[in-house]
């Protein structure tokens, strides 16, 4: 599967892009115009709120201590912001009609940055915690923070960083190549990846990229849906396609060979909440129908996605069933001072997957 990376939109760096701004009462409060859903918003603290949230923050010590007491220690904090702001971040993981993807502008950071380590993480001597306490505070706003054994080892708090020998992988390691539209989806004896995978990420950036050329896209299903002919719509509905398991499960579990899905749709739910599901490890069209309309699918999303290019004190929350999301190639020195970003997988509730938890802790599953 690949995609065109000239046929994206431009990008601004915070926003400025009109898509980007937010600007539409509806876009900010939740509520959506009739005619186009707003599926970008963006969510801003003041300076006030800033300071303070983050001063709370440096009294904490590293959240992987005792996690269930840290996520209660930042909902006590992140509980002191403004009703407006808290609401719009809160109401972003509760409706179906409110938007796919949130820039939150103006976060606290940490004082002081070591270097950008080099494997992948995670870092082993960052002397504050501040961006992990943005990251999961933001997290335990719209669900619950998960971690899955054959993804950064089970860690809540994945460290996105260019890795030398992943330069050209359709991984977050990479940076030479051009990550492909996909969902965060996740491997599952039933052969179901679809199902057992996050609700939702956070991405927060503590180090942008050299020249700051990094891009993070994001194309909305119901942005997707409206562009596409109907009968090639009806095609992506059928279950007319198997996807790869992500490739940190099979270079770990299956020496790099596929493992693929069961036949699923790519898109799925209601015409007017649509879902879908594309795996970056590669999607398997079944017929030549389907390989038509995975490549029409793959233009699409380039021409109606959204893109931001992170910066320190900025975070995106992802829906990862409204849409899918990409991310440009950019220059990697593996200097110390490369992009860093911060991650986390957000279900909205872990009961549903309880049958995947793993007795030494239970918010990491298999």
């Amino acid at each position: 599967m690949s995609i065109l990376a000239d046929r994206l939109p431009r990008v601004a760096d915070t926003g400025d892009d009109p898509r980007t701004r937010g600007e539409d009462p509806a876009a900010t409060t939740g509520g959506t115009p009739d005619s186009v859903p707003q599926t970008f918003t963006r969510i801003g603290l003041s300076d006030q709120a800033r300071d303070e949230l983050g001063a709370k923050l440096a009294e904490l010590g590293e959240p992987g201590v005792d996690i269930d007491r840290s996520m209660t220690r930042y909902l006590q904090i992140f509980a002191g912001l403004p009703a407006e702001t808290l609401q719009q971040i809160l109401d972003f993981g509760r409706h179906v009609d409110t938007a796919g993807v949130a820039l939150v502008d103006n976060l606290p950071v940490d004082e002081r940055l070591p270097d950008t380590p080099s494997d992948g993480g995670p870092c082993r001597n960052k002397p504050s915690f501040v961006a992990e306490g943005v990251l999961l505070g933001l997290s335990g706003l719209i669900g619950e923070p998960m971690g899955v054994l054959t993804e950064k080892d089970g860690h809540l708090v994945h460290d996105v960083i260019p890795v030398h020998g992943g330069a050209r992988t359709q991984t977050n390691e990479g940076s030479e190549v051009f990550l492909n539209f996909h969902s965060d989806i996740m491997y599952d004896a039933i052969g179901r990846y679809d199902i057992a995978n996050p609700d939702f990420l956070v991405l927060s950036c503590l180090r942008a990229d050299h020249e700051g050329a990094a891009a993070t896209h994001y194309a909305d299903a119901r942005d997707i849906s409206a562009a596409l002919a109907p009968e090639t719509l009806e095609t992506l509905r059928s279950p007319l396609f198997r996807l790869n398991a992500p490739g940190s499960y099979t270079r770990r579990v299956a020496g790099g060979a596929e493992v693929l899905s069961e036949p699923v749709p790519l898109i799925s739910g209601s015409d007017e909440y649509p879902e879908i599901a594309i795996s970056a490890n590669g999607v398997r069209p079944l017929t030549s129908g389907a390989r038509a309309a995975l490549d029409r699918l793959q233009e699409v999303c380039g021409a109606v996605a959204h893109g931001v290019r992170l910066r320190p004190g900025q975070a995106l929350l992802i829906n990862n069933r409204k849409g899918v999301h990409a991310r440009t190639t950019f220059t990697a020195r593996y200097d110390g001072q490369d992009r860093w970003l911060q991650r986390t997988y957000v279900r909205r509730s872990l009961w549903s997957v309880r049958y995947r938890v793993t007795s030494e802790n239970r918010r990491v599953h298999y």
